[in-house]
């Protein structure tokens, strides 16, 4: 039996089931979903891909959104770029192909956000294209299996059967999210145990071989967290670059403050570098009793702030200042209330 074939079986009795965008040929939730699952948990997908869908069912739905409207929905799912691509690609696929999706793993890697691998995935799930994945699990199996840590496009493409494409592309993503983990594999229940190279050589930890881990420098900034009354000043930051198009808060004094306090830092980490912001409070009063106008910037209430289009350290931020100030009308309610 080819390992195509064992994985296929493997996969009809073992294989993932119920997630909300297997059963179907759509080329819209499959996308949406392969993008969603680049770099991402599936228990962490699930649920944006679902509010995703009740919001924008259709891609020309998604095409009519506005870019903070779709970075708002995806507010806490990382890689930001990866929502800025979706939208992009949406509205191609929408003015320039007419609301079809390109057939082919070819013209699907034209899009934007769309690797070699993420086109390979739509085209055999929604076309039934014979195109080989190699995502991070893919490429986990193969290279343990065939003790390879090179070449892994021409062998995948090689292993490719002649029938039963799904399924078998199935079987390598549920097959390396599964079993054949990156840090505690079950080889005990793998379908291609015997003829792991792998397994035999005691090379599973090994392979495929990671990469070198430098010392990610550190950079430091600065949030000025501006507050008038119950509202927050926060302005959108510029695309491309981290957290382009989210909002966020200035990282330079724009306005004079009636006070200044220092908040606790704020650690955060990238692919490439990791991140420590010193947030400072500064409240602000005017004369006129409404918040002064800041070009690029908006007062929003701390409430609703919550729920923009922002990044995950400024969403904790709010949480903290919105508990805060809760916890501080609480006990001014406390002491104006009669004897």
């Amino acid at each position: 039996m080819s390992f195509a074939e064992k994985l296929i079986r493997w996969q009809r009795r073992h294989g993932r089931r119920g997630l909300p965008w297997q059963g179907t040929r759509d080329p819209y939730r499959i996308w949406l979903s392969e993008v969603m699952l680049q770099q991402t948990q599936v228990a962490t997908v699930v649920p944006y891909f679902e509010r995703f869908i009740r919001k924008y069912p259709g891609v020309e739905a998604l095409a009519a959104a506005s870019e903070d409207e779709v970075l708002q929905l995806w507010s806490g799912l990382g890689y930001y770029a990866r929502g800025r691509n979706l939208h992009l690609a949406s509205q191609k696929i929408a003015f320039e192909h007419e609301g079809e999706f390109p057939d082919t793993a070819e013209k699907l890697a034209e899009l934007p956000g769309v690797g070699r691998s993420t086109a390979a995935a739509v085209a055999v799930f929604a076309f039934g294209e014979r195109a080989a994945i190699l995502d991070g699990n893919a490429k986990r199996v193969l290279a343990r299996c065939f003790g390879v840590e090179k070449e892994l496009w021409p062998l995948a493409e090689r292993l490719l059967p002649k029938r039963g494409i799904a399924r078998y592309t199935q079987a390598l993503m549920d097959l390396g999210a599964t079993l054949c983990s990156r840090k505690k594999p079950d080889c005990a229940a793998c379908p291609v145990a015997r003829q792991c190279v792998a397994r035999k050589q005691g090379r599973v930890h090994e392979l495929p071989a990671p990469r070198a881990r430098k010392a990610l420098p550190l950079r430091h900034i600065s949030w000025y967290v501006y507050r008038h009354a119950e509202t927050v000043l926060l302005e959108r930051r510029p695309s491309p670059g981290i957290w382009g198009g989210l909002w966020c808060f200035p990282e330079k004094a724009v306005v004079a403050a009636r006070t200044t306090k220092k908040l606790a830092s704020i650690d955060h980490g990238f692919t490439h570098f990791r991140l420590r912001i010193q947030p400072f409070l500064l409240e602000v009063r005017s004369p006129s009793g409404r918040p002064i106008k800041i070009k690029n910037s908006l007062w929003i209430d701390l409430g609703d702030a919550r729920r923009a289009a922002v990044p995950a350290p400024v969403r904790k931020l709010l949480e903290e200042l919105r508990s805060t100030a809760a916890g501080a009308s609480g006990r001014r309610r406390a002491r104006a209330a009669p004897a």
